[in-house]
């Protein structure tokens, strides 16, 4: 065990007193060290929960015959950071959590890991971690929350809360009805209930075979979540003893999968970020292109929100993900997972409950799946739109464009109404590098939503968007207006064409005008010069190619 070397010979005397200072019993001692990577927090609401499941990852560890040790994690939560200088931190949160697991876990040694998380950059931190240290692991993804209810109507946190702001200020809503909202919408413990991104990444997860099944959409507060929690505990110890590493699991063919269970839910757009940065620490390769490569030959089968109408409860009743792997049996690769069972396996066992949550191949939604790759004189390395959350109106469209270079600065030109039909609105110098931090561009795009302008406005943004943003909002422009994309040289006025079902978006002016502006061109000081954000901007990668930071010989 690759504890030993912390336990194991006269050498490590000093060690082992250290370790029967933390109360383990000799009994204990020879056992496999699992640590428990537990990102609980007061202020996340999808990790308040935790403390109850981190008693029933350490039952199951000790069931199993491994000693757990318990450590913490950090986490942000994206709704509450959303539209200040909070945001700016929480991409680059995903970095320092990576770092944070590798550091605790090869400072100790610990032969196996739990990593406890839900919420959007603390999943794909911790697979990131899991990855590199590449010691036998397993994620338990805390859950969703129910649905909120009011006055018989089913809320959730992204269309009644953030698009509220916009039909407040249209007149469509009264202040009391605002509060009435505030309080409702989130009844309590969990992830958002929609395919947001935090949901979004539960899915990857388990697609991709790194969680049990049934993990990603069992609800925050439910005895079969304590259960998973409990078996997943228990299950650590049998991976240890087969020598089951991640590296083992996430195959590129594993990415295919959860790729395509991804396009097939709508989801997130943030996987884009999120997925090749995992597969960079397994050393797998992957690229826009393949994204979109899967998107063309995969049907969208669960209308789940922001774009459309099903909640995760409604997911996890209908089978959830194992249901999932059912219907799309056919297109996926049949590879291990944490479980001990094969893809395969698990769709052979689950049984769809509601054919109208997870429709039928005959009876898709769309023919293809939930993200389009955008490439054009305005993104020659491509940007990212979740197609299936646009109207079919909006999937040809164009406009003239409304520039602005922070998004705060775009929310003051929305709420006092000087965005109108037809209009492209850009926000740019918001890029992983321009943010810093690439932050999401939720407030905006919800504010457009909520004021009826979702089907005849489009927003671009070197950025991002939650994983609650629908309507034509296409973000990850790359190269970003910080490293000289031409996103950075749109003036107001310019035509900007954009085309979903032939995936382009154009700048509509000639190469000679493009030229003389890029000659011109003086691009803006960075925003913030000092602190872990102004390292974060001098180290991280494209968007386009997961927003990854320099290691190495890449500095």
């Amino acid at each position: 065990m690759k504890s030993n070397l912390i336990k194991k010979g006269l050498e490590r005397l000093p060690h082992r007193a250290l370790l029967y200072a933390t109360g383990i019993p000799r009994s204990e001692i020879n056992k496999p060290f699992i640590g428990v990577a537990t990102s609980f927090t007061d202020i996340i609401p999808g990790h308040i929960g935790m403390r109850d499941l981190e008693r029933f990852i350490e039952k199951g560890v000790h069931a199993g015959g491994g000693y757990p040790f318990f450590f913490g994690i950090p986490g942000i939560c994206d709704g509450i950071a959303m539209g200040h200088s909070g945001m700016h931190y929480s991409l680059p949160s995903r970095e320092l959590i990576a770092d944070m697991v590798e550091t605790i876990a090869q400072a100790h040694q610990f032969d196996g890991l739990v990593l406890l998380t839900n919420c959007d950059k603390i999943t794909p931190g911790m697979l990131m971690a899991a990855a590199r240290v590449n010691v036998p692991s397993i994620v338990v993804t805390a859950g969703p929350m129910y649905s909120g209810h009011l006055r018989g109507k089913r809320l959730s946190l992204v269309n009644d809360t953030f698009e509220a702001i916009g039909q407040y200020k249209k007149g469509l809503l009264k202040k009391s009805e605002l509060e009435d909202l505030e309080m409702c919408a989130c009844p309590g413990a969990g992830s958002c209930q929609g395919m947001y991104t935090a949901n979004t990444m539960a899915c990857v997860t388990e697609s991709l075979g790194m969680s049990l099944p049934g993990c990603a959409t069992a609800l925050a507060v439910s005895a079969q979540k304590r259960r998973i929690a409990f078996n997943s505990g228990s299950r650590i110890v049998e991976l240890i003893k087969k020598n089951i590493t991640p590296k083992k699991i996430m195959t590129r063919k594993a990415f295919e999968n959860a790729i395509t269970v991804d396009l097939a839910l709508g989801g997130s757009t943030n996987t884009v970020l999120h997925i090749p940065a995992i597969a960079h620490e397994a050393k797998v390769n992957l690229t826009l292109e393949l994204f979109d490569r899967i998107s063309k030959k995969t049907p969208h089968i669960s209308n789940m929100l922001p774009g459309g109408t099903h909640y995760l409860e409604d997911l996890d009743f209908a089978g959830g993900i194992p249901a999932v792997l059912k219907r799309l049996k056919s297109s996926l690769n049949n590879v291990i997972t944490v479980s001990g069972q094969k893809i395969y396996e698990i769709a052979d066992g689950a049984e769809i409950t509601d054919e109208e949550v997870i429709r039928p191949l005959d009876k898709v939604h769309r023919k293809q799946g939930g993200i389009a790759v955008l490439k054009g004189t305005l993104a020659p390395d491509g940007a990212v739109v979740k197609q299936t959350a646009v109207s079919e109106k909006m999937l040809k469209f164009k406009g003239s464009a409304k520039v602005f270079n922070s998004e705060e600065d775009t929310m003051k030109a929305i709420l006092s109404g000087m965005i109108k039909p037809g209009d492209v609105v850009i926000i740019r110098y918001e890029g992983p590098k321009g943010g810093p931090g690439m932050r999401e561009m939720l407030s905006p795009t919800s504010a457009i939503a909520g004021m009826g302008l979702s089907d005849s406005v489009a927003l671009i943004t070197d950025g991002r968007f939650s994983g609650g943003t629908r309507g034509p909002c296409i973000g990850h422009v790359s190269p970003e207006a910080m490293e000289g994309g031409p996103i950075a040289i749109v003036k107001n006025g310019d035509m900007i064409e954009i085309d979903i079902i032939n995936r382009k978006l154009n700048l509509l002016l000639s190469d000679k005008e493009i030229k003389k502006r890029f000659k011109t061109h003086i691009p803006l000081k960075p925003k913030i010069n000092k602190g872990w954000l102004a390292r974060y901007a001098s180290l991280v990668t494209s968007a386009s190619t997961g927003a990854v930071m320099k290691s190495g010989n890449d500095i």
